[in-house]
């Protein structure tokens, strides 16, 4: 009783276990759930809909349509300062150095010195709250040691990340010849960035702040965050060549999406346009869990192994994406190995599970080994009966 019980603890641990990102992006893959397109429009170039959880794509007007996108390239510039306090090169109490460079960058600006001294820290908040170019340009510097450097690892990162329509030639945004990017694109790199450094909602939802000791106030760019439940951020962006931008973040009810505006003609149809696919998603769609095949086994069988039986790991999702009261629909099938021999190695894949919607196929899903299993030797099997005699 005790080891039945223990199996299935260690199955319930398994199941919800965060996957990794090979496996994050497998499931995603195999997520093809497609959704019928609503029949609206909204005022803006391109946009996109996206659900963070999955990637899936829930509303697009001309998403792979190259245009710039302003100061929505500050997403780039903070993923790429994250992965590096992240891997411990930098540190947010880090004075970040100003240059001239930096201070001519105008446009949006907290109107730094040459020498001035600032932690990244409050960088940071001038970058997300107040879309502050030369914040954005001194953090680039510090990062990657020049802005063009810096550049460099920003496509670099935008090529790893699959982001095909998007090429960036500054830090925060500015027009300039070939920076380009598409809502598509936008859509995949916030999501990105929301999903692997959460934390940046710390600062994208700071509504007004100071720096310098009070003497430069800050206010927030992204005026839904007055307006719109659940809103997290994440990036607005303006200039004369790409018009009115913003990528917008919401989570409720458990349900995280991301709204991409492209090339808005006003602030106000910017905002209503973000609100406008916002709310149809949440309106529309919902995360269910992921449900196990009935009568799932915890463990397989092993012949000629140390052990008898080997415990199994359900690499489930945490949740899929469904219609709004999909989730009684769903139900899953399980194909798995009958028996198993020694040597068997930790995550052997030994089945899979079809998770469906009604009759329509969501995606496949390994069972794998949770441990190895070593074959059983002379050596072995006598210290096991050995053992077994002991204990009679």
């Amino acid at each position: 009783m005790k080891q039945c019980i223990a199996a299935l603890l260690a199955l319930l641990l398994l199941v919800g276990m965060p996957v990794s990102a090979a496996e994050a992006q497998t499931a995603q893959d195999v997520q093809p759930f497609t959704f019928a397109q609503p029949d609206f429009d909204v005022p803006c170039r391109a946009a996109v809909l996206m659900d963070q959880a999955t990637g899936a794509i829930l509303y697009e007007k001309l998403p792979d349509e190259r245009l710039p996108i302003a100061s929505i390239t500050k997403v780039m510039t903070l993923l790429l300062t994250f992965e590096a306090l992240e891997a411990g090169r930098i540190s947010l109490d880090d004075i970040v150095p100003v240059s001239e460079h930096a201070c001519d960058m105008g446009g949006s600006q907290i109107w730094l010195e040459p020498g001035e001294q600032m932690t990244l820290r409050e960088m940071l908040k001038a970058i997300c709250v107040a879309s502050a170019n030369d914040a954005a340009v001194a953090v680039a510097e510090y990062v990657g040691g020049s802005e063009a450097a810096f550049v460099e690892m920003m496509n670099a990162k935008a090529q790893e990340l699959g982001l095909t329509g998007t090429h960036f030639a500054n830090a925060c945004g500015l027009d300039a010849s070939g920076h380009l990017s598409c809502a598509r694109d936008v859509a995949m790199l916030s999501r990105e960035m929301l999903t692997k450094h959460p934390q940046i909602t710390e600062y994208t939802t700071i509504w007004t702040d100071s720096l310098r000791g009070g003497e430069t106030q800050l206010v927030n760019t992204n005026k839904l965050l007055r307006r719109y439940e659940g809103i997290t951020g994440l990036k607005t962006g303006t200039t004369s060549g790409a018009g009115i931008c913003i990528t917008a973040s919401a989570t409720r009810n458990g349900l995280s999406l991301i709204a991409v505006v492209l090339g808005a003609g006003s602030s106000a149809d910017r905002f209503d346009a973000a609100t406008t696919l916002l709310d149809y998603g949440f309106a529309n769609f919902e995360n269910a869990a992921a449900p196990l095949p009935e009568n799932a086994p915890l463990t397989l069988p092993v012949t000629l192994g140390d052990d008898a039986r080997v415990t199994l790991a359900y690499r489930l999702p945490g949740a899929l994406l469904v219609p709004k009261g999909g989730a009684a629909s769903l139900h899953a099938e399980l194909t798995l190995l009958g028996q198993l021999e020694a040597p068997v190695e930790q995550g052997a894949q030994v089945g899979v599970v079809q998770l469906y919607a009604g009759e329509q196929l969501l995606g496949e899903y390994p069972v794998v080994t949770a441990g190895p299993v070593a074959r059983r030797t002379l050596s072995t099997a006598f210290s096991a009966l050995l053992r077994e005699l002991c204990r009679l």
